[in-house]
C-alpha cells in the first residue's frame, strides 16, 4: 500500500507508533528519503529501505492450466492451516516466503489459468506482505483518500470532480482567486498548488476561523503561505456598504488588556498592604507568588494584543483585496445553500471571469442557475454532472471495473459580465425589434367598404 507523506514534521513524530491499512510500523527510517521509495516493515513495525533489484517477483509458478472449470472451491484445496502460517510469521519468514509456501501446499494453483494464478498471487501479497511506499501529497491522492475513507468531510467531492473545478475555474499562476469552502481544506490546498506560490488567493470562511487541515497536508513551503489570505463570510455586507472597521476589535483588546493590567496592579497593590501586616515568615513566598502572578497577567495580556494585531492585519489585507473587486476567479465548494453564497461573492470577481459552485445535489445549483438568469451578471450559464468509471488494463483482460461511483456531485460554471452593460444590451436588443402596430377598429371598417 501507499502513503502520502508531508514536509510537516506535526503530522507524526519520532518513536510514535503509526497505523495505516491495520499495520503498525515506526515512519522513522523513511526521514531523509526520496518520495518514491518502497519500505519493508519488519516484525519490530520498522521500516527497511527496499532496493530497485528487489522488485522484481521470484515467486515459482511451475506452469499453468487450461481453464478453471473443473476447480471447486470447497476450502480444501490448502493444505495450511491458519496455525501453520502463524507459527511460519513467528519464525520470522518474510511475505513472499510464505506465499511460495501457500503456493506450494495448495492442490489446485497449477491447474489454473495464468490469469487466475496471478489474480491468486496478488489478493496473498495484499494480505501478507508488508510494503509501504512513500509519496509525495498531491490534490489527486488526498481527494482519493478523503472520498474513499471521510467523504462527508469534502461534501462526497470526488477527484474527477475537483480537476474540472480546478480546470473550469482557470486557476493558475499569479492570478487572484476568492475561495469559500468547507471541504477540511482539499479544495483550498488544490488551488494553491496550482498557482505554485504565486498570486493571491483569499479564502472566506464561516465560523470564528478557518479550517485547513487538508491544505497543511500538502506540506507546502513557507512563501505559498504568504499568498493565503483570510476573510470572514459575515464580515462580507459590512465590507460591500463600506462601513467594516478593521481597528475595532483590536481597540477593544487593547482597552480590556488595559483594564486587566489596572486591574492585577491594583490588587498588586491592595495584596501589598496586606503583606505589611501579614507575618514574617510567610511574607517573601506569598510575595514571590504574587509577583509572579502578577507578571503572568502581563504576559498574557501581551500575548492576546499581539494575536489580535496580527488578526488585524490580515483582515485589512484581505479586505484591501477584495475591495478592489477585480478577482480573477471564484470557486465555491460547501455545505451551505451556494445561492446567497454565489451572488454575494460575485460582486468581488471581475467582468468576464470564470466562477465554478460545486453541490452534492442539483436542485441548488437549480436556484442559482435561475437568479443568475434573471437578475443577469453571467453568461454562458452550465449546469453539469460528472460521471466516473474505472477500467482495467491488463492484457486481453481490459473491461470496466464492476462497481463504480454513484455520482459526483454537479457543477455550476459561468462567466462574469457587468450587471448594467447586460441590461443594456437586452433593452437595446428588444428595441430593435420593430414593434407590431395597432390597428383601429375604425381603419378596418373603412378598408373593408374601399374592398366592397
Amino acid at each position: 500500500f501507499t502513503a502520502p507523506l508531508s514536509n510537516s514534521s506535526a503530522l507524526f513524530s519520532f518513536l510514535r507508533k503509526v497505523i495505516f491499512e491495520k499495520q503498525w510500523m515506526f515512519m522513522d527510517n523513511s526521514v531523509g528519503e526520496l518520495y518514491g521509495s518502497t519500505f519493508e516493515v519488519d516484525s519490530g513495525g520498522k521500516l527497511i529501505l527496499r532496493k530497485p533489484n528487489n522488485t522484481e517477483d521470484p515467486t515459482d509458478t511451475k506452469g499453468a492450466g487450461l481453464d478453471n472449470r473443473h476447480i471447486v472451491d470447497d476450502g480444501k484445496s490448502q493444505k495450511l492451516t491458519r496455525d501453520d502460517i502463524e507459527s511460519l510469521k513467528e519464525q520470522g519468514l518474510k511475505g513472499q516466503e510464505i506465499i511460495q509456501q501457500l503456493i506450494d501446499n495448495s492442490t489446485t494453483f497449477r491447474d489454473k489459468t495464468e490469469f487466475a494464478q496471478e489474480k491468486y498471487i496478488k489478493k496473498k501479497k495484499k494480505k501478507y506482505e508488508s510494503n509501504v511506499t512513500v509519496l509525495k501529497p498531491t490534490s489527486r491522492i488526498l481527494a482519493m483518500m478523503y472520498h474513499g475513507r471521510e467523504p462527508g468531510k469534502v461534501c462526497h467531492l470526488r477527484y474527477d470532480t475537483l480537476a474540472q473545478m480546478l480546470t473550469i475555474g482557470n486557476i493558475h499562476a499569479g492570478s487572484k482567486v476568492v475561495v469559500f469552502e468547507t471541504c477540511a481544506g482539499l479544495v483550498l490546498g488544490s488551488v494553491m498548488e496550482r498557482m505554485g506560490g504565486h498570486g493571491s488567493v483569499i479564502q472566506l470562511y464561516p465560523g470564528g476561523g478557518p479550517v485547513r487541515a487538508g491544505m497543511e497536508s500538502f506540506g507546502f513551503p513557507s512563501h505559498f503561505h504568504n499568498t493565503l489570505h483570510e476573510f470572514p463570510l459575515c464580515k462580507v455586507n459590512a465590507l460591500l456598504s463600506g462601513t467594516l472597521n478593521v481597528s475595532e476589535k483590536d481597540l477593544d483588546s487593547q482597552s480590556n488588556g488595559r483594564s486587566d493590567e489596572q486591574g492585577s496592579s491594583s490588587q498588586v497593590s491592595t495584596d501589598r498592604g496586606d503583606e505589611s501586616s501579614s507575618e514574617l515568615e510567610t511574607r517573601s513566598g506569598s510575595l514571590m507568588v504574587l509577583m509572579l502572578t502578577w507578571v503572568f497577567f502581563l504576559w498574557q495580556a501581551q500575548e492576546k494584543r499581539v494575536r489580535m494585531e496580527e488578526k488585524r492585519k490580515r483582515l485589512a489585507a484581505a479586505a484591501a483585496l477584495l475591495e478592489g473587486q477585480n478577482a480573477d476567479g471564484l470557486v465555491i465548494a460547501s455545505r451551505f445553500h451556494p445561492c446567497p453564497v454565489l451572488l454575494g461573492l460575485l460582486k468581488f470577481v471581475a467582468p468576464s471571469r470564470p466562477f465554478v459552485v460545486y453541490c452534492q445535489y442539483r436542485e441548488p445549483l437549480i436556484e442559482c442557475y435561475t437568479k443568475l438568469r434573471e437578475q443577469g451578471g453571467a453568461v454562458s450559464l452550465r449546469l453539469t454532472d460528472s460521471w466516473l468509471r474505472h477500467y482495467q488494463v491488463l492484457p486481453n483482460r481490459t473491461h470496466p471495473v464492476l462497481l463504480m461511483s454513484g455520482g459526483g456531485g454537479y457543477l455550476l460554471s459561468g462567466i462574469t459580465v457587468t450587471a448594467d452593460a447586460a441590461a443594456t444590451s437586452g433593452s437595446q436588443q428588444k428595441s430593435g425589434e420593430p414593434a407590431a402596430k395597432r390597428i383601429k377598429l375604425d381603419e378596418i371598417k373603412s378598408t373593408s367598404d374601399s374592398s366592397a
